[in-house]
């Protein structure tokens, strides 16, 4: 009996202050990774979260957590992400620290754990085109499945998902009746079941989750990856085609290579580096970028336009294998094609008019006779001279007048060698002559 006392009382004490003093669930040793989720979301700010879930998944991090600030973006760089927060098996955390709006909500929908700092917002995911119009059906319809099947596999009720895509969804004690877009505060958010709490800083968000000892790493977007995407951004794309094709346009009434064919290229160039970097394309499309360019130059010295029908082909063919989305590409380059039009007619008709810059480019001489410009000298003067033809004329041959051999052509009849003719017109290099009868032999009949 006294030794069961002497191991069970120890025991008892053991348990005693495990439960008044608990052990912090964190070791020391643990990594927790930081990453921002900031502005628009597009596909350069997929391949920038890939790498940072990658390195995160190397060094064994025992969760991700992705500060969100973003009034959201294009739908399939969401979709993409999504399926990449749900992929990893570290845990992942949203800590929204502003606002999380439709592609945001949707990225935040899709991590295990999400929290909000007062005064922040979740929602508004309705899809919308470049226009800034409600989608067709068929994307909202994918869209809306995508919300409530990202609410549903973290345990939320689909309901407030759906609301902020679907205007259709009543729920007016949230604020948003029949024909708005249900946007949660982080009041609401936590009443709902879409937060698991409410912090005010990073700080103490790691301390409720229990990472207060953890090695807390930022990953941080290089240089190459920020530039990536601003460049791939739905807004910027139709710009720098716009300048690439205008550039490349103002340098073929130009002399040499300049400036507006450097700006061409450097667009172009810029175009296919933030899509390289950003993953959206491979080496292919610069490949066939490239040898497009080459066939329409081979167009100048090659005759019948096959060589520069392939090229504009190939070039066209690389910017949609560039991009990504198809559908995207094909309104970003009419978009291009539209503006280098309009800005090509007001720089020859408006600015080139009214400003010296231009007036250097555009070509204002003409070569007329009125200025003292000859093409061909006209030969005024043989017209009713008379010589002898030195070759057959079928019309065309060589004939001598006063000693002089002069290539013409006869007035379409043909004319043997060693015929007396006459010169009865001239049109620049172009000297018309007549077989003349002969004298001896009837000429006065």
């Amino acid at each position: 009996m006294k030794l069961c006392r002497m191991f069970f009382l120890p025991f008892l004490a053991i348990l005693f202050f495990s439960a008044a003093f608990p052990v912090n669930g964190s070791a020391e040793g643990e990594t927790v990774y930081v990453v921002p989720v900031e502005e628009t979301v597009e596909k350069g700010l997929f391949s920038f979260l890939k790498r940072a879930v990658s390195e995160a998944e190397e060094n064994g991090a025992a969760a991700i957590i992705f500060e969100i600030n973003t009034p959201g973006g294009a739908v399939d760089a969401a979709g993409e992400i999504g399926k990449l927060l749900t992929s990893t098996d570290i845990q992942t955390i949203a800590f929204i620290n502003k606002q999380a709006l439709s592609a945001g909500a949707y990225i935040s929908l899709n991590t295990d754990e999400i929290y909000m700092v007062p005064g922040s917002v979740m929602g508004s995911a309705a899809i919308i085109d470049q226009n800034g119009n409600t989608a067709g059906k068929k994307a909202e319809s994918y869209w809306f499945a995508a919300m409530r099947s990202a609410a549903a596999e973290s345990g939320r009720d689909p309901i407030y998902a759906l609301a902020m895509a679907d205007e259709e969804i009543d729920l007016p004690e949230y604020g948003a009746g029949k024909g708005e877009l249900l946007t949660l505060t982080a009041e609401q958010a936590l009443e709902v079941g879409y937060s698991e709490g409410t912090v005010k800083n990073m700080h103490e968000l790691t301390e409720k989750l229990g990472f207060e000892q953890a090695n807390i790493r930022t990953v941080d977007e290089s240089f190459a990856e920020k530039a990536a995407r601003f460049i791939t951004n739905p807004v910027v794309v139709p710009i720098l085609l716009t300048i690439g094709s205008l550039g490349l346009v103002l340098e073929l009434y130009s002399p040499g290579f300049g400036i507006p064919g450097f700006m061409g290229l450097s667009s172009l160039m810029l175009f296919f580096y933030g899509h390289l970097v950003a993953g959206l394309a491979g080496y292919e499309a610069i490949i066939l970028f490239i040898a497009g360019v080459v066939l329409v130059l081979l167009e100048f010295f090659l005759p019948g336009g096959i060589a520069g029908g392939i090229g504009f082909i190939a070039i066209v063919s690389s910017l949609f294998l560039a991009s990504g989305d198809a559908v995207h590409m094909g309104i970003s380059l009419l978009i291009a094609i539209s503006a280098s039009i309009i800005v090509s007619i007001l720089m020859v008709k408006v600015l080139g008019k009214r400003m010296k810059l231009f007036r250097k480019i555009i070509l204002k001489d003409s070569t007329s006779t009125d200025l003292g410009y000859v093409s061909n000298k006209n030969r005024t003067d043989l017209i009713g001279l008379k010589g002898v033809t030195l070759t057959a004329l079928r019309p065309a041959g060589t004939v001598e007048v006063n000693g002089e051999r002069i290539d013409v052509v006869s007035e379409g009849s043909f004319i043997q060698k060693g015929v007396k003719i006459k010169i009865v017109k001239t049109e620049g290099s172009r000297i018309v002559v007549r077989e003349e009868p002969d004298q001896e032999n009837g000429g006065n009949d």
